[in-house]
C-alpha cells in the first residue's frame, strides 16, 4: 500500500512541478504528516526531492529528474489502454500523438504487461455516438481545441437551433463529448453558455488571452447544465394509467427523461398510475399512442381529449 503511494507521490511532483504538503496529502487522501514521512523516505532511496522554504515553498524534484514509468499493476495497464479513445482523439488532431504516446507508454512497461495492454486494444473498442446516428461533422473542433488549450479568445459563427446565425467573440473554457457530440463550453461577457460544436460554422483563433475564472470546474457545470437543459426540454408532466404491460413497453417506447421517471416504479394491480415529464402535449400525444389500449390518459383535460379525438378520427378512417 505504502510503496503504491509513494509512487503516486513521485509521478504527482513529476506530471505537476511544486506542490506544497497540504496540497500532496489532499490529492493521496492522507494525513500532512504522512507527507512528511513518505519525502523523507523518498529521500532516503536517493530520489531528489527539496523542500522550498516560504509562503510560496513546497516540494519539488531536482530539474530533469524523471523516472521510467514502473510499478503499474496489470488493472492499471489494463485501464490505460481501455480508457483510450482514438475516434474523439482523432478529431481533436490529436490522433498521432495519442498513437505516439501509446508507443512510448508500451516501451516502458515490463514484457507481461505490455502483451496484456496489446490484448486490451484487441478486444475493447470504444464507438461514442448513440444507435441510428453517425458521428457529427466538426469541421473546426480541431481550432476551438487549439484555443481552448492556450486560452485564446475565438470569434464564431454559430447557427441556433432555429436556424437563425449569430456571431460573437467568446473565451472557451473546455469541451465535452458527449453521446458522440462535441459541446463547447465558453464565456461570453459575464455569461457561461454552451454551443454544440457541429453547429459552428466559423472560428477564429485570435491572439488574445484570457483568464479562466476562478474555481470554474468543467464536470460541476456541465453536470448543472444537463439538468436544466433536461428540465427545459420537458417542461410539462402529465398524469397517465398504465397497464403491467403497459408500464414494461413504456421503459422502452418513451423517451430517456420519461422512461427515467419509471424507475423504481413496479405494477400495482392491473393500472399502476404514474406522473412523466414531457417535451409537449403533441410529443405526448404521439408518445402515448404507441403504447395502444395499455395506457389511459389522466390528466391534463386537454390531452385526454385530443387523445379521444384522435382516436375518433382513425376509426373514421378505418370504418
Amino acid at each position: 500500500m505504502r510503496a503504491g503511494r509513494l509512487l503516486s507521490l513521485l509521478l504527482l511532483l513529476q506530471s505537476r512541478g511544486r506542490m506544497t504538503a497540504r496540497e500532496l496529502a489532499d490529492e493521496l487522501e492522507v494525513s500532512v504528516r504522512t507527507v512528511y514521512r513518505d519525502v523523507e523516505a523518498l529521500g532516503g532511496a536517493g530520489v531528489p526531492v527539496y523542500a522550498d522554504r516560504g509562503p510560496a515553498g513546497g516540494y519539488r524534484l531536482l530539474d530533469g529528474y524523471r523516472t521510467r514509468l514502473t510499478g503499474l499493476t496489470t488493472e492499471e495497464a489494463d485501464s490505460l489502454f481501455l480508457a483510450g479513445m482514438p475516434g474523439p482523439a482523432a478529431e481533436l488532431g490529436l490522433g498521432a500523438v495519442v498513437a505516439a504516446a501509446q508507443l512510448k507508454v508500451l516501451a516502458a512497461l515490463p514484457p507481461e504487461l505490455r502483451s496484456r495492454a496489446g490484448r486490451v486494444r484487441e478486444r475493447f473498442h470504444l464507438d461514442t455516438p448513440g444507435w441510428f446516428r453517425g458521428a457529427e461533422e466538426v469541421p473546426h473542433l480541431a481550432a476551438v481545441a487549439d484555443a481552448v488549450w492556450r486560452q485564446r479568445r475565438v470569434r464564431v459563427r454559430y447557427r441556433r437551433w432555429n436556424d437563425v446565425e449569430v456571431s460573437r467573440t467568446v473565451e472557451p473554457l473546455g469541451l465535452v463529448l458527449k453521446a458522440g457530440l462535441w459541446y463547447l463550453v465558453v464565456r461570453s461577457g459575464e455569461d457561461l453558455r454552451t454551443y454544440r460544436v457541429s453547429r459552428v460554422l466559423d472560428a477564429a483563433v485570435l491572439d488574445e488571452g484570457f483568464d479562466r475564472p476562478g474555481g470554474f470546474d468543467l464536470a460541476g457545470y456541465w453536470a448543472d447544465w444537463s439538468e436544466r437543459f433536461e428540465r427545459r426540454m420537458y417542461p410539462m408532466g402529465v398524469t397517465v394509467r398504465l397497464t403491467p404491460a403497459g408500464l414494461s413497453r413504456a421503459r422502452v417506447l418513451l423517451s430517456l427523461v420519461a422512461s427515467r421517471a419509471l424507475d423504481g416504479v413496479t405494477p400495482r394491480g392491473d393500472w399502476t398510475t404514474v406522473d412523466l415529464p414531457v417535451e409537449s402535449l403533441d410529443h405526448a400525444l404521439v408518445d402515448l399512442m404507441r403504447l395502444g389500449a395499455d395506457a389511459e390518459v389522466v390528466a391534463p383535460p386537454e390531452l385526454r381529449d385530443r387523445v379521444k379525438s384522435t382516436l375518433t378520427a382513425m376509426r373514421a378512417v378505418y370504418d
